[in-house]
């Protein structure tokens, strides 16, 4: 085989949570390129007639939408339930979808604390868990989490945000450790400071943009599309001898 026909995903099945923008829209729209049917899930994706959906079927492949609440775990539960019911094999994982709410350290309160665990720790686990043992059974699979700059450091009044993104490393590496002798792979991208919706709080503030710009390497923000090459490589054969790892894509941010 060629190293170019390593990239492809003819034939897979792919199911990116939070797809309907930024980051895990273009991950998605990769992924079809690629040769991937994709099952997109948000908390607030159009049944039909979206654009991540158009986006997708402009390349050749099929778009299933889905809408879960990933801070309910009721809701969640269901969501696990009606896919894996819709299609009995899913090759590909990605667990993008996430929050972030900002305020100082000591008024971080529970219901924000509660709620960004939630969504960006404890429902890729269950997620993970839940899909990824059918990949164990048939022994295949590619698993792939949106790890963070702050999965290293600990940011600025984001301590929420920071905690569980410092998790999805070690949840990523402890389920690389079980389950690569099943020839399931568990891996993670961390993206650097991308220009999205969730950092325009960041991006609107000139003295911190100021402060991450003089700090990248490559002196620019990151855009979504940055991810499309490195979302393909982690889910294709191309990857066939990563487990655990965390890749990095931040302009050379850590590097500095």
């Amino acid at each position: 085989m060629s190293v170019l026909n390593q990239f492809q995903l003819n034939g897979k099945v792919a199911l990116v949570t939070g797809c309907k923008r930024g980051i895990g829209k273009a991950m998605a729209i990769a992924l079809a390129e690629a040769g991937a049917d994709i099952i997109g899930v948000s908390a607030s994706l159009e049944k039909s007639g979206s654009a991540i959906e158009k986006a997708v079927q402009k390349t050749g492949r099929s778009f299933t939408a889905y809408t879960c609440n990933f801070s309910n775990r009721e809701a969640l539960q269901d969501f696990i339930e009606e896919v894996k019911k819709d299609f009995p094999v899913i090759d590909i994982l990605v667990n993008n979808a996430g929050t972030i709410q900002r305020a100082p350290a000591i008024e971080h309160n529970n219901e924000i604390w509660d709620e960004v665990i939630a969504v960006n720790q404890t429902a890729p686990f269950i997620l993970t868990r839940e899909i990824g043992k059918e990949m164990v059974a048939r022994g295949s699979g590619k698993i792939v989490f949106t790890a963070s700059l702050l999965t290293f450091q600990g940011g600025i009044t984001v301590p929420s945000y920071a905690a569980s993104k410092g998790a999805i490393a070690q949840i990523t590496k402890a389920f690389a450790n079980e389950w690569a002798k099943s020839g399931v792979h568990v891996n993670a991208i961390a993206p650097g400071y991308i220009s999205t919706d969730n950092t325009k709080a960041l991006q609107k503030d000139n003295t911190r943009s100021e402060a991450i710009l003089s700090r990248i390497p490559a002196e620019r923000w990151g855009n979504p599309e940055d991810f499309s090459g490195p979302i393909v490589f982690l889910c294709s054969n191309a990857s066939n001898y990563m487990h655990g790892s965390v890749l990095l894509v931040d302009g050379g941010w850590m590097a500095r």
